[in-house]
C-alpha cells in the first residue's frame, strides 16, 4: 500500500467518524426527529463528504440503535422509547447496578472511588456555570455508571450493559425539568458508600438512585407509572 493510499485511507475514516458524531449529536439533540428518513445524498452535500463516509456513520448509528434499517426504504431514526420499554430498561439496571456498585466497594485500596470523585466534581462546576445542564448530566450519569460497572470486573456483564444503550435513549427522552443536584446528592450516597468500601450502603444507594431515576424519566409520559420493585431483584453474586 503506498502512502498515498494509507493517507486516503486515514482520512476516510476520520471523515466517517466526523459524520458520526455530527448526526449522533443532532439525533440525540432532537434536531432529527424520531422516525424520520435519512437521506444519505443530502446528509453528504450538507456535511461535504462522499456517500461512503455517511454510510459508515449510519451503519455505526444502527449499532448504537439510534437508527434501523428497512429494505427499500433505508434508514430512519428510531422511535422514543416507551413507557413499557423504558420500565423494562430500568428493570435490568436494577439487576444489574446495585450488585456492581456492591462490587465495587468491596476493597478499599482497589475501588474506583477517587475517579468517582472526580466525576462529581466535574458535574458540580457544569451545574454552577453550564446553560446545557440536562445534557451534561446526562453525559455525566453515562461516565459515573461505566466506571461502577468497569470496577466490578465482570465483562460479559458490562458488555450486557453496554449493549442496551440506557443512556443513549435517555439522551433522547430527559425531562425539561430534570434536576441535576438531585442525581449529584444521589451519586455522593453511591460515592461515599464505595470509599468506605461499604458494600451493603454503596448496593442499596444504587438501588434507590435507579428507582427514582425511573420514575424520573418517567414522568416524560405524563402518566404516574407504576412502581419498580423496592427491593434489589435477586442479587448476582460477586
Amino acid at each position: 500500500m503506498t502512502a498515498t493510499t494509507t493517507s486516503d485511507a486515514t482520512m476516510a475514516k476520520i471523515a466517517a467518524s466526523e459524520v458520526y458524531s455530527a448526526l449522533r449529536q443532532s439525533i440525540l439533540d432532537g434536531d432529527i426527529a424520531p422516525g424520520t428518513r435519512i437521506n444519505i445524498d443530502a446528509v453528504s452535500r450538507r456535511l461535504g463528504v462522499s456517500q461512503t463516509p455517511v454510510r459508515e456513520a449510519l451503519q455505526h448509528l444502527e449499532g448504537d440503535n439510534l437508527l434501523v434499517y428497512a429494505p427499500g426504504r433505508g434508514y430512519s431514526t428510531t422511535p422514543l422509547l416507551s413507557l413499557a420499554e423504558l420500565r423494562a430498561l430500568f428493570e435490568f439496571r436494577l439487576l444489574v447496578e446495585p450488585w456492581a456498585a456492591r462490587s465495587a466497594a468491596v476493597d478499599r485500596l482497589s475501588n474506583p472511588s477517587a475517579a468517582l470523585r472526580a466525576e462529581l466534581e466535574v458535574l458540580e462546576r457544569q451545574v454552577d456555570g453550564t446553560a446545557n445542564v440536562p445534557q451534561d448530566l446526562l453525559a455525566h450519569d453515562a461516565r459515573f455508571h461505566d466506571v461502577i460497572l468497569a470496577s466490578a470486573g465482570n465483562p460479559v456483564v458490562q458488555q450486557a450493559y453496554v449493549q442496551t444503550h440506557c443512556h443513549l435513549h435517555m439522551f433522547r427522552l430527559y425531562p425539561a425539568d430534570l434536576d441535576s443536584r438531585v442525581t449529584l446528592m444521589e451519586h455522593r450516597r453511591i460515592s461515599d458508600a464505595v470509599a468506605a468500601a461499604d458494600p451493603v450502603a454503596a448496593e442499596e444507594a444504587m438501588s434507590a438512585h435507579v428507582r427514582n431515576s425511573f420514575h424520573r424519566f418517567a414522568r416524560a409520559f405524563g402518566a404516574a407509572p407504576s412502581a419498580l420493585p423496592s427491593t434489589t431483584p435477586g442479587r448476582m453474586t460477586p
